[in-house]
């Protein structure tokens, strides 16, 4: 793996399959090979995009009073202080990794109160904290999670195309996307200490990650001989990645690849990645074409909510963080 291929989604407008088909053949290689693609021609206007990025740097210069009044809850929406967590269940954490050097801002599906998640009390489906004093940032915010969802739900078809499913494979369970929205900022630091990340080695828990790009550094990926790369600054695009739920779909034929955030060292950085998941009571469990007498299926049926219950409560506890409540 040395390069991150460019699918350029055009094709996805053409009126026969024809054009899923050569997507589905990208994607195939893409997932196969490196786990990342980056996508242009999208359809997300680039003035959205950089709106959002300036939400998020109007979320973070807030006081830090205004940050812990909408703290991480147990649905893990809100505020995430600095150096306060690190992905650790990842078969790519690394043990003396220190806390990851940035904070975040995050939200899920914007819900009803009559929702039938909501009804339940399910956790995940609970509330967004929203903040007082920045008019205009949740109606912005939930304007670019809505655009972005629609985009992934695009790709569903092609994808299910590449792996010899029928183009609907997915559809049910996307029809409802339970995604997480992520708005971080990450300082700029004098020099790169050793076992310091802005976020650490890790793979996604996800099904796809979609990232805007800009052109400040910091994402790098995991070659297979443990090489680290710079992910290519490509204008007005989205770098995207499969993570370790399509892994588990497929029994592992899509790769979820290791990547990490170096903290910036000459500006700081924003990234507003957005983490696409199916709904909460999909049950994830290897595809028939991912499956054979002589490759069975390496992983057992999970429930979505189950998987992400159990990786947040492991990475992501909001409790760590009850010393900030009793400081608001």
């Amino acid at each position: 793996m040395t390069n991150i291929p460019i699918i350029d989604l055009c094709s996805l407008k053409e009126p026969d399959l024809s054009g899923q088909i050569r997507i589905a053949k990208e994607l195939r290689d893409a997932l196969r090979q490196s786990g990342f693609f980056i996508i242009t021609n999208h359809g997300i206007s680039q003035k959205l995009i950089s709106q959002t990025f300036s939400e998020a740097k109007r979320f973070h210069d807030q006081p830090m009073s205004a940050k812990q009044a909408v703290l991480m809850n147990e649905h893990n929406n809100g505020y995430m202080a600095m150096n306060r967590y690190k992905i650790t269940t990842s078969r790519a954490s690394e043990d003396g990794a220190k806390p990851d050097l940035n904070e975040a801002f995050f939200i899920k599906r914007e819900r009803s109160s009559d929702d039938p998640l909501v009804q339940q009390g399910r956790r995940f489906a609970g509330p967004n904290e929203w903040p007082k004093g920045l008019p205009g940032f949740k109606d912005n915010v939930l304007k670019y999670t809505k655009a972005i969802d629609e985009m992934a739900q695009k790709l569903l078809a092609p994808l299910a195309i590449s792996l010899d499913m029928p183009a609907n494979t997915f559809k049910e369970a996307f029809c409802e996307s339970q995604f997480s929205f992520r708005l971080s900022h990450y300082p700029k630091v004098s020099e790169l200490a050793s076992n310091q990340y802005g976020i650490a080695p890790h793979t996604d828990s996800n099904f796809l990650t979609f990232l805007a790009q800009t052109s400040i550094p910091g994402l790098q990926i995991q070659t297979k001989t443990g090489q680290w790369l710079d992910v290519p600054y490509v204008p007005q695009s989205f770098v995207v990645n499969s993570g370790d739920m399509l892994h588990r779909w497929t029994n592992g034929f899509y790769k979820s690849t290791p990547h990490r955030a170096l903290p910036p060292t000459k500006d700081v950085r924003y990234a507003i990645p957005f983490f696409f998941g199916p709904h909460l009571d999909t049950t994830i469990e290897c595809l028939p074409s991912c499956q054979s007498s002589d490759n069975p299926p390496q992983f057992p049926p999970i429930s979505y909510n189950d998987y992400i219950s159990w990786w947040y409560d492991k990475n992501y506890n909001a409790k760590v963080q009850d010393d900030l409540a009793k400081n608001t």
